[in-house]
């Protein structure tokens, strides 16, 4: 299922996720979602499976369990002795069950439904190529308008949240780094490669960081695009070259964590991303995706709730260190605060079965973690994106993601609603998503960071939704015109359920 941009992400944000966690031992006992009829058991049947196992973080318990790890026929991969996780692979069809049974372990299950061959992503559709008669339209525009970058003229983005005119004040700190957790960033970008941060960056992928040179960057230019387009949003250089970004004086590091051959996000990948992050003094990360092969993950199945616990240990120790996770919200344009959403896309690293869910019970991961900056979408209207998920107490910010079908700007060369920000190989293109919109709010609180450096991850939050402007929930949200509502929004000028506390706005930041 890799690199399928219409996929589904779902979220919730903090408000609703706190009254399930205050320590580490959040987890409720159980969620009410129909049980996902693929078990890890019976995939397990067909070869290794990864798995996590969570326990007391105690060297002694950890010690112990390391014991009936093997004793039931696992390997252990690595240790986060820090944060009580352990990655295993075993091919015995019953270690789940066998390794839950065993003193100190607090939870374990598969991170995965199918074998281990010898996340998806949250951009809406393919990319755009940026063509060479749109560059150069885009390059006389600029140049008209007294713009530093040649393709800036086809920023909207950056004017709707002031970010041409805060990087005139504050371009960001370079002592400021945020780490884009993604399918790998192309650090030779000339874009990119001013403020590129390689001794923060690493490849995940397997659960253990490799720091090898290059070892972030994309597995194939043409496919894995992702990471770096969102890096650009983050912290493109205003160097005369391309485009900008919303924080183009701060440094941006890549942490690979898509797997090579499907493209999925496992959880051991990303509980090492936060792990190596917090460690290497990363203040803040970006994560466009879901964690696989779960769109959400129920309490009342083992493997999911295994799968909760893990990566929130990882996000809550980075949080511990000082850095502030942003996430994206999802492209399925569902209000995440109802009573039941249809997933039926999970798992998607096997067959997917359909089962109806509880967005308050069964969870999205990172996204729904406490503590986690959730972000929606908009397009050059500040209307939201017609794809964007929102709910009421659910969205904590919003921010550009663009819109391709009703919010198409008028005063741009290329007249292109989506967001254009650099490719690998040096090229430039379009994409819009949430997974646009997360990397502006993380370009914004680098600049929030940069000028309040002792701000704690909890502060930066607050800092960011108090210099976010709410444009209110609109009279209608009839898109296509057809007299039917779209999406109704909850709430009120304050804070709603389209905008959380409002479009994120790098000038205010700044100032």
């Amino acid at each position: 299922m890799a690199h399928l941009p219409s996929r589904r992400r779902l979220a919730l944000a903090v408000p609703v996720v706190l009254s399930l966690t205050a320590s580490l031992g959040f987890l409720p006992a159980a969620a009410s979602a129909a049980p996902a009829t693929t078990s890890a058991t019976q995939a397990a049947d067909a070869g290794t499976l990864a798995y996590v196992v969570n326990t007391k973080v105690d060297h002694r318990t950890i010690e112990s369990v390391k014991k009936a790890i093997a004793a039931a026929d696992g390997t252990v991969v690595t240790t986060y002795d820090k944060i009580g996780v352990i990655v295993v692979h075993s091919a015995n069809p019953s270690f789940g069950a066998q390794i839950r049974a065993v003193r100190g372990v607090q939870s374990a299950g598969a991170t995965r439904t199918s074998p281990l061959s010898p996340a998806g992503t949250t951009d809406e559709g393919a990319a755009q190529p940026l063509s060479k008669a749109e560059a150069a339209k885009a390059a006389a525009a600029s140049a008209a308008a007294g713009q530093s970058e040649p393709l800036e003229a086809d920023q909207w983005d950056l004017r709707a949240i002031g970010a041409d005119k805060a990087a005139a004040i504050n371009p960001g700190s370079s002592k400021v780094t945020v780490a884009v957790i993604d399918t790998g960033v192309d650090d030779t970008h000339p874009d990119l490669a001013p403020n590129f941060s390689a001794s923060q960056s690493a490849n995940c992928v397997g659960g253990v960081a490799d720091t090898t040179p290059g070892a972030w960057r994309p597995y194939n230019p043409t496919e894995d695009y992702h990471g770096t387009h969102v890096a650009g949003e983050i912290a493109a250089a205003r160097n005369g070259i391309g485009v900008a970004g919303v924080a183009p004086g701060v440094k941006v590091a890549g942490i690979k964590v898509s797997d090579p051959t499907n493209g999925l996000f496992y959880p051991e990948n990303v509980v090492c991303a936060f792990v190596f992050a917090a460690d290497h003094g990363v203040e803040i990360t970006n994560n466009s995706y879901y964690v696989d092969p779960w769109l959400y993950n129920c309490m009342d199945d083992p493997d999911q709730k295994a799968i909760v616990d893990a990566v929130n240990r990882a996000q809550l120790y980075a949080q511990r260190k000082g850095t502030l996770n942003l996430a994206s919200a999802g492209n399925s344009a569902d209000d995440l605060d109802s009573d039941a959403i249809v997933d039926d896309s999970s798992p998607d690293d096997a067959t997917p079965v359909t089962r109806t869910i509880d967005p308050h019970e069964c969870f999205d991961v990172p996204t729904q973690l406490p503590g986690v900056v959730t972000v929606s979408a908009t397009g050059v209207k500040n209307d939201k994106s017609y794809y964007s998920s929102y709910g009421y107490g659910v969205i904590d910010v919003a921010a550009p993601g663009g819109d391709r079908l009703y919010q198409i700007p008028t005063d741009t060369p290329s007249a292109n609603g989506r967001i254009l920000s650099t490719m690998p190989g040096g090229g430039y293109g379009w994409l819009q998503g949430t997974s646009m919109a997360s990397p502006h709010a993380a370009g914004v609180a680098a600049l929030l960071k940069s000028k309040h450096p002792w701000a704690t991850p909890a502060q930066l939050q607050a800092l960011l939704k108090a210099q976010a402007v709410n444009p209110g929930c609109p009279e209608s949200y009839d898109q296509d015109g057809n007299g039917t509502q779209d999406a109704t929004c909850v709430g009120n000028k304050r804070v709603n359920g389209f905008y959380g506390w409002g479009i994120v706005n790098a000038l205010r930041a700044v100032k």
